[in-house]
């Protein structure tokens, strides 16, 4: 049974606060009513005694003590979901924005998820192609993976989620497997997020695709329901509908930032840097929700993207990330200004995953050996271009000399890609054979005689 009440006890910040309240429940949504404005929506966030506290999702720009009133609904917050929903575009609390009405058929979910139960989850499978070459040859993105990118202010990572959403796909033989992207953009700016909007549209791929964008000037508190919203509609297609999921969202910095305002308004101790305590078990509860389940078809598999604040990634953002998920993708400034993109810095990223999803039948069976001998190439080329550095490229010896070039054409032809160059898995390996075979032979002691054999590409 709803109830009403029609006075405010006080305002701070997006929270508001009730005293005498009856039979209230944490994370139950509230309609707040102003005489001559649209009515807004709020949830409770604490209850002490009789005492409430809610915060607001539109702000409380306008409200005061005694001129609103809070009806209490008793649910907590649904969206609804059918798959209508593919094709359209939300705000960040899943109302609709693209001109097309509201979702009201279908069932309703609570947008903080059902928790999977460990032994139901199947280990991750297959991989997701996303057209990179970096990501698909060194750090594969396996179904039902969690793999953050971790970037800088300024470097280009909206640019590079535009691109995976685009060009993501399942592989080859899979026309048969419904696929779709959920995309979240969090805290973006309104011509980074029309931006998105319009490169989907010209992809001709916003019919698979669901979007829920929140802009920098909606209010703070909608900002941490942005990524909930995004993952329900992941949840529904994926256990529901049966879709293999792939989930796009930046920045989720943003989204720990509108928890720090809002825990600060809430008066709450602080933690590292002014986060939260709870900041790693919140970071949990969203990135826990991707997966496989046994007896469901779907999968969710979840790309996030954060920006490391000074470049900094012991940073408690990535730091507490990196504990929870799979890998992680870096993007390097210094690649960035020699106007290398996606400037992926090959090195620090990895995917655990990745052994498990690559090979015989799934990509090729020299896959993981060239991926092997790759990394351990290119990280003697460090070691080279700092020795380099002291004596000069002129005296180094001429196996030292055949690094260096594998180095440059390396950057230049296998990490360095168009920003709208969808590249196979098997023309990114056969770039990789190409810029491994500048090595001689003897250098490549990652792979065995066979596949040096089959496929090193003898200089002409």
């Amino acid at each position: 049974m709803s109830r009403e009440y029609l006075k405010i006890d006080k305002l701070e910040g997006p929270l508001i606060i009730l005293s005498d309240v009856i039979g209230a429940s944490y994370g139950e949504i509230i309609n707040i009513k102003v005489k001559d404005e649209k009515d807004r929506m709020g949830k409770v966030i604490r209850i002490d005694g009789n005492t409430v506290v809610a915060q607001v999702f539109e702000g409380t720009s306008g409200l005061s003590t005694n001129n609103t009133s809070i009806r209490f609904t008793g649910k907590p917050f649904e969206m609804a979901m059918s798959l209508g929903i593919l094709g359209r575009s939300f705000d960040g609390v899943g109302r609709a924005i693209d001109g097309a009405g509201q979702i009201y058929d279908g069932k309703f979910f609570n947008i903080n998820g059902r928790p999977i139960n460990p032994v139901a989850r199947k280990y991750p499978r297959n991989f997701i192609q996303t057209g990179i070459s970096t990501i698909d040859t060194l750090t594969t993105l396996i179904r039902g993976q969690k793999l953050p990118v971790f970037s800088g202010n300024g470097l280009p990572h909206n640019e590079l989620a535009s691109q995976i959403v685009r060009q993501a796909k399942l592989g080859e033989d899979t026309e048969d497997i419904k696929f779709a992207i959920v995309f979240a953009a969090i805290g973006v700016k309104h011509d980074d997020a029309a931006y998105f909007m319009r490169s989907f549209e010209e992809a001709g791929i916003s019919d698979h695709v669901v979007s829920f964008v929140n802009l920098a000037d909606d209010p703070i508190v909608e900002r941490v329901s942005t990524p909930r919203c995004a993952l329900t509609a992941a949840e529904y297609l994926a256990f529901e509908e049966g879709y293999q999921i792939l989930v796009v969202m930046t920045d989720i910095t943003s989204y720990c930032e509108a928890l720090r305002e809002i825990a600060s308004a809430r008066e709450e101790v602080p933690s590292r840097k002014g986060y939260p305590g709870y900041l790693y078990s919140d970071l949990a509860s969203l990135y826990e929700r991707a997966g496989m389940m046994k007896e469901k078809e779907g999968s969710i598999t979840f790309l996030p993207m954060l920006t490391m604040p000074n470049d900094d990634i012991s940073h408690p953002i990535p730091d507490l990330t990196g504990y929870i998920t799979e890998g992680q993708i870096v993007l390097a400034r210094d690649l960035f200004q020699d106007n290398i993109y996606p400037p992926v810095s090959v090195l620090p990223s990895l995917s655990r995953l990745m052994k498990d999803g690559i090979g015989e039948g799934f990509t090729t069976k020299e896959h993981p050996d060239l991926s092997n001998q790759l990394f351990s190439s290119y990280s003697k080329v460090q070691d080279i271009r700092s020795l380099a550095q002291i004596i000069g490229e002129d005296d180094l010896s001429e196996v030292d000399k055949k690094y260096m070039e594998f180095g440059r054409q390396f950057e230049a032809k296998f990490v360095k890609q168009k920003n709208d160059e969808n590249r196979s898995i098997k023309e990114s390996l056969k770039i990789g054979w190409k810029v491994i075979s500048v090595l001689p032979k003897t250098e490549l002691d990652r792979l065995s005689s066979e596949v040096i054999e089959e496929f090193y590409i003898e200089e002409k």
